[in-house]
């Protein structure tokens, strides 16, 4: 199995985390970890905040580059989002042995909410990041209710209302905030505080716009798919319901727990048997967030996976990040994926933006004794069988293997692009055409793009067209499909590029037809791998291309049709890769197109098992081509599978 370093720390001593409980073997055969050892976490993640907490305690400023909002409004993340982990601890505990906390918190809440103190936060304003931490609060409050809301002194609970009541009739971004103005308002309302039932609807209306069906929701207008579907679309809601109670349509309670349902289905299968979910979309920062869904399925009784398999998919992503330096030397979440990398990061990322993270512990509300926490874990989906998940919704097929417990994303749907006429972009998180558990897309400085699962026309300089938008053809069975207008430097005149990807096992057979400029050279590149301590090494040869890591994670690139006397090469890079400093990647260059639409048909490897390690095997005993004079493309596979690419 595939692991995203080469050289990880004893898992029963970690440097980062020391006073971790024992493994349990017994409850925990996967993982040996337990309900103890998420108390464990999150207390070391709230003391590790002291030292950076304002004298009134309403304030957390971390060390880091501040956000685009400013360090006034990052102080008051700070508190936020970690007063949610606070409250999932407190709740959790029913208030026993937590007495620092709910001092602390509350302590917090008189101060930033004093209009004239020197701790105060900012308002709520239209648009304004203070929405986002307001809906935090809310949760938070409602949570902990008896133990810090109630014993609030009669001032300070209407001064809360009062901030938190900035919301009310203010200007809302059109998407996931949406449902932040829900949360913080059905708050207002269950304590007696102004609010307006009228926005409440219609926030919780606009969600039913961006269903797309099967459990998936696009964040906004257009095709936004990525974990936000999980830690934002799908939780809010639950929580919204705990919140609201007998206020709550019982209608529209049932219809969001049939979609979490769905969604669950496929969110078990984004979990590598390492724990590491697929590195997909924005706010990666928030890392183990990724298993929110999971314990709010549990909360809402609405899913399909076993409580064994709840707790070890859980676990086991919060015990990927804490083998991998997570939190920090000092206790800290970092900017980054494992140590700090701000290209995983956006504009509205500040010091404690990583605390979203909190969500992920929205387990420790149900009681100890329920079967999510007593029951022996089970085997997530990778560690089982082979899986290939077709999701036409978003336009991804899923493919996992479980030799490796390596999870690939193929992606023909999602590029968090508005709808036209708006102009298209190029993120290295959305624009490629796969992702996985064991890599992370390169992120070269804008606007650079880099060459890892990529296709592009090159200009004379070089430089590479990006995909752009992406137009979604179909997904189903072992196959996806789009096409892309691929736009040189300089020109205004777009040139198709059509490609249907097959999968089978650990492969992924791309079909491109390309058009383009006679002459103009062609560029494909496969996964990039990357480690920290030793750059990957590169083998080369006609037609193929690898790059391998120590541990044996090996991406390979092997031109089957169409690249003719192409060159092969494998790209070093070194500082653009959150899965380590030392990245790799192979790719061929096509030296001229002869025009028109031109056949190309790459076959894509990335594998930690036996396949690839024997370079050049894959070259001599993988899939098998032909193509028909028809322009049909017939795909054969070494198990005897034959698939048909129809012109």
């Amino acid at each position: 199995m595939s692991a995203p370093h080469v050289s990880l720390p004893d898992p029963t001593h970690l440097p980062n985390l020391p006073h971790l409980p024992p493994p349990d073997p017994l409850a925990s055969p996967l993982t040996g970890w337990t309900r103890a050892h998420w108390e464990a976490i999150a207390d070391r993640l709230l003391d590790a905040l002291t030292p950076y907490a304002s004298p009134g305690l309403a304030q957390y400023r971390l060390p880091g580059p501040p956000s685009h909002s400013g360090p006034w409004s990052d102080g008051l993340e700070g508190f936020a989002r970690s007063f949610l982990l606070a409250a999932f601890r407190i709740a959790g505990s029913g208030g026993q042995g937590v007495s620092g906390l709910i001092e602390r918190y509350a302590a917090g809440l008189t101060a930033g909410t004093d209009p004239r103190g020197p701790d105060r936060w900012p308002p709520i304003t239209d648009r304004s990041q203070p929405m986002v931490e307001a809906a935090s609060l809310a949760i938070a409050l409602h949570e902990t209710r008896p133990w810090i809301w109630d014993r609030l002194d009669d001032r300070v609970r209407q001064r809360v209302a009062d901030w938190l009541g900035g919301f009310v009739g203010a200007v809302v971004n059109d998407s996931n905030w949406r449902l932040f103005q829900v949360i913080t308002e059905e708050f207002l309302a269950s304590v007696g505080a102004p609010h307006s039932r009228s926005e409440i609807d219609a926030g919780l209306a606009r969600l039913e716009d961006w269903y797309r069906g099967d459990g998936w929701y696009t964040d906004g207008d257009g095709r936004k798919f990525d974990y936000y579907n999980a830690w934002a679309l799908h939780l809010y809601p639950v929580l919204w319901a705990r919140i609201a109670g007998p206020r709550a349509d019982p209608r529209l309670v049932a219809e969001h727990r049939r979609r979490l349902r769905s969604f669950l289905h496929d969110h078990q299968h984004f979990f590598g048997a390492d724990g590491a979910p697929v590195h997909q979309g924005r706010s990666l920062t928030y890392r183990f967030a990724t298993a929110a869904p999971l314990w709010a399925g549990v909360l809402a009784d609405a899913t399909p996976l076993p409580p064994g398999r709840t707790r070890r998919l859980a676990s086991g992503a919060l015990k990927h990040f804490a083998e991998r330096g997570v939190p920090d030397a000092q206790g800290l979440l970092t900017l980054g994926w494992y140590g700090p990398f701000l290209p995983v990061t956006q504009r509205y990322s500040g010091p404690a933006s990583p605390y979203w993270a909190s969500k992920a512990f929205l387990g420790l509300l149900l009681p100890a004794d329920h079967p999510v926490w007593t029951a022996s874990e089970e085997p997530g989906p990778v560690e089982t069988a082979d899986v290939r998940l077709a999701l036409p919704a978003p336009g991804w097929l899923l493919h996992s293997t479980a030799a490796d417990g390596i999870v690939r994303l193929v992606n023909h749907g999602s590029d968090r692009l508005p709808p036209p006429p708006a102009a298209a972009d190029d993120s290295p998180h959305y624009a490629r055409f796969a992702y996985s558990s064991a890599t992370a897309p390169e992120t070269p400085p804008a606007p650079r793009v880099g060459p890892d699962n990529h296709i592009a026309l090159l200009a004379p300089d070089g430089t590479p067209t990006p995909r752009g938008r992406i137009h979604p053809l179909g997904v189903e069975g072992t196959r996806a499909a789009s096409w892309h207008r691929a736009v040189l430097p300089g020109s205004d005149e777009g040139h198709r590029i059509e490609t249907v990807s097959v999968v089978h096992g650990t492969w992924e057979v791309r079909v491109h037809r390309v058009d383009a400029p006679p002459g103009t050279p062609v560029r494909e590149g496969g996964w990039a791998v990357a480690d920290d301590s030793t750059p990957p090494v590169a083998s080369t040869g006609p037609g193929w291309a690898l790059a391998r890591r120590a541990d044996g994670l090996t991406s390979m690139l092997v031109g089957l049709h169409g690249w003719q006397d192409a060159g092969t090469a494998v790209a070093h890079t070194v500082g653009t890769n959150a899965c380590g400093h030392h990245s790799a990647t192979p790719y061929l260059t096509l030296p001229a197109h002869p025009g028109g639409t031109h056949l190309l048909v790459t076959l894509v490897v990335l594998s930690a098992g036996p396949e690839t390690n024997g370079d050049p095997h894959t070259r001599r005993s993988g899939p098998r081509v032909r193509v028909a004079a028809t322009g049909e493309v017939e795909i054969r596979f070494p198990d005897g599978t034959r698939e048909r690419v129809p012109r």
